[in-house]
């Protein structure tokens, strides 16, 4: 499955105008080589995603990550299980933090 080319542009878009090279790495790296590669699916990959941007607290590309599992298929119930496990491990407050976020995403895409 291949990135959709607005997602590729986004990320260029976003880094571009401070970090062009930067922009560029993370195309070809990470988005080209390690989500397209085939020994995970999207959706697992999503799953590990959320559950590292949690644990790191780090909330705006848990934010894009919650979108992204949410459009490979992992559902808001698994979503709140990977959060409520991550508690256990990575502290209270990266939940805590991660359940706000993920609230956000759900409103914003609920309209």
């Amino acid at each position: 499955m291949t990135q959709p080319q607005d997602d590729r542009s986004a990320v260029r878009e976003m880094m571009a105008d401070v970090a062009p090279r930067l922009a560029d790495i993370t195309n070809e790296v990470v988005v080209d080589q390690l989500w397209e590669h085939d020994d995970l699916s999207p959706r697992d990959r999503s799953f590990i995603t959320v559950a590292a941007l949690t644990a790191l607290y780090r909330t705006d590309q848990l934010r894009a990550h919650i979108g992204r599992a949410l459009d490979n298929g992992v559902t808001r119930e698994e979503i709140g299980a990977i959060i409520t496990h991550m508690a256990a491990y990575a502290g209270w407050p990266t939940a805590v933090n991660a359940v706000t976020v993920a609230r956000e995403v759900y409103e914003e895409r609920d309209g």
